[in-house]
């Protein structure tokens, strides 16, 4: 084998092909560049990495195989979950908990403070729950439909949605993500927690502020159209508050620690129950394929198929709102399919990078020339919104800016909480600004909202890595030790 390394400028060719062929997709498909176009650009830059490494480089393909399985075997537990988090969104919404939060949301929520009212609540609830994707999959949904109640434009909603969920994931004790950077960083997880509240608390302040100033300033555009959905709900939903039983105990298990895996499951075995028990009619419509007005009973077989197909597949229910048939349609684990199709093409490509050498060239390459308090957080920042984007996956992305950097931070003096807050403020939040990351697809899929869509209103997820390389600049509470 030969030990001859990569030049920096290699390792951009595989990231410039899968840029441009994503760029031309995208103009090509449009919004259904997701549907496949995305995971064959994906595959297309991966073949590009390999033959650079196998023909010039002489590197073994056993060795970026391993690195592919590897990095699949990684997220294994990540797509189970996106199985789950579909079949929760099919039964949370048969079972009528996620109309009843709609529905209670329209009466408890003003419009003059629906945005900011969204931001915190969704913190709230991640920083419990210490999970973004949970939050934005169950109050989310909710939330969203509101805002649409409300006349708010989807981006808007989903841009407050995010934006909450992301900073309660980034500071929860309960959080994978902040687990793994204290970890990877070798720094204390309470003592990481603390120093990220220096850039947090900024960030979330100006995204709140932006989020207020929006809401009061918005003009309901239809003062009847709240009550049409609410009216709607309660017509075609038994809505009943005892339904929310399902949540709190979800909610319970999660503060409890009891695995992701485990918590999603029952969670979705409770809902399909409570659909059967408070919503017969709506099953029996699913199964039958029928209006949920010639509801006249149903045997074991038709509630058994209705909660199947609620868990795997399609369900459109007729609620004589053409706005609402839009927000109770589902798509269950069907739905979460090119998601999946897309972390496995994206986690192959981020295997090939890394086990070929072109990753580690690449930030070698950065580091021999970064000495400086600012250059070291700025190139730390960079990393990993460069991983979210070659790699597609935070959890690797947060892995890949610790390993990288850590010798680096030493040799230049600085704590190891310093190197875990500028992974996390990067490589955790930006992830779902990334059409192709894991993150930024499986919200899009999630709330029926495009990434680019939101992008632009996820004001806490942009200005964190900002407010990170801001604070380093002015140097607040930043301790440099002098090695002898």
């Amino acid at each position: 084998m030969s030990e001859k390394k990569p030049s920096w400028w290699v390792a951009t060719i595989p990231f410039l092909v899968l840029t441009i062929s994503l760029i031309i997709v995208v103009r090509i498909f449009g919004p259904d560049s997701f549907l496949g176009g995305n995971q064959v650009c994906l595959i297309l830059a991966s073949g590009v990495a390999v033959g650079i490494s196998m023909i010039f480089y002489k590197v073994p393909w056993k060795k970026l195989e391993e690195s592919i399985a590897q990095n699949i075997k990684s997220v294994a537990t990540a797509l189970l979950i996106l199985l789950l988090i579909g079949a929760i969104a099919g039964s949370w919404m048969v079972s009528g908990i996620v109309p009843s939060l709609i529905y209670y949301g329209l009466h408890v929520i003003t419009p003059k403070a629906f945005l900011i009212a969204t931001c915190l609540l969704c913190a709230l609830v991640s920083i419990m729950t210490g999970s973004s994707w949970t939050t934005i999959a169950t109050i989310g949904v909710a939330l969203l439909g509101i805002g649409e109640a409300f006349g708010y434009s989807s981006g808007w909603t989903a841009g407050a949605i995010i934006s909450g969920a992301y900073f309660g994931d980034k500071i929860s004790p309960l959080s994978d993500t902040t687990v793994l950077a204290s970890s990877a960083a070798g720094t204390d997880l309470f003592t990481h927690i603390r120093y990220m509240l220096i850039t947090t608390v900024p960030s979330i302040s100006i995204a709140l502020v932006i989020f207020l100033i929006a809401s009061l300033t918005h003009q309901v555009s239809d003062v009847e159209l709240a009550g049409e959905i609410s009216q709607a709900l309660k017509e075609t939903f038994n809505i009943n508050g005892w339904v929310l039983i399902v949540p709190i105990i979800t909610g319970i298990l999660i503060a409890k620690k009891v695995p992701a895996l485990l918590t999603l499951f029952i969670s979705a075995f409770m809902a399909g129950i409570t659909a059967l028990i408070a919503q017969p009619d709506v099953v029996w419509s699913i199964a039958t394929g029928e209006a949920v007005t010639g509801f006249h009973g149903m045997s074991f077989l038709e509630g058994f198929k209705g909660i199947m197909i609620t868990y795997y597949g399609d369900t459109a229910v007729e609620t004589g709102n053409s706005l609402l048939n839009e927000l109770v349609t589902t798509s269950g684990m069907n739905g979460m399919m090119n998601t999946i199709f897309l972390i496995i093409c994206a986690i192959s490509f981020g295997g090939v990078m890394v086990g070929s050498g072109l990753i580690p060239s690449l930030t070698e390459a950065i580091t021999k020339k970064v000495n400086s308090r600012v250059g070291t957080v700025t190139a730390t920042v960079g990393t990993g919104i460069f991983s979210n984007m070659i790699t597609g996956d935070q959890y690797l992305s947060i892995i890949l800016a610790c390993t990288l950097y850590k010798k680096m931070y030493e040799k230049n003096g600085f704590e190891p909480r310093l190197l875990s807050r500028s992974a996390e403020d990067s490589a955790t939040v930006t992830s779902v600004l990334i059409p192709w990351n894991s993150c930024g697809m499986t919200q899009a899929t999630i709330l029926g909202v495009p990434t680019l869509t939101y992008l632009p209103y996820c004001f806490f997820n942009y200005i964190s890595p900002l407010m990170s390389i801001f604070v380093s600049m002015i140097g607040y509470k930043i301790v440099r030790k002098v090695n002898p």
